[in-house]
């Protein structure tokens, strides 16, 4: 299934950006829970930026 892009390009690099940052602070301070569950954040913001699909975007009608 292939879906639309409803996040604009400035927003995908913020969201790289972002999950990068967070994927850099749980390597950093991996004991925590609370890391892993940053660890797993920065993977969903990456992705999202990537891809240019946003599931919650599409989920309140979002488009570009």
């Amino acid at each position: 299934m292939w879906y639309a892009k409803n996040v604009p390009v400035w927003e995908r690099v913020m969201r790289v950006a972002a999950g990068l940052i967070a994927l850099g602070v749980m390597v950093v301070n991996w004991g925590s829970p609370w890391m892993v569950a940053a660890g797993v954040g920065g993977v969903m913001l990456s992705l999202t930026g990537l891809v240019g699909f946003c599931p919650m975007c599409a989920l309140v009608g979002r488009k570009l």
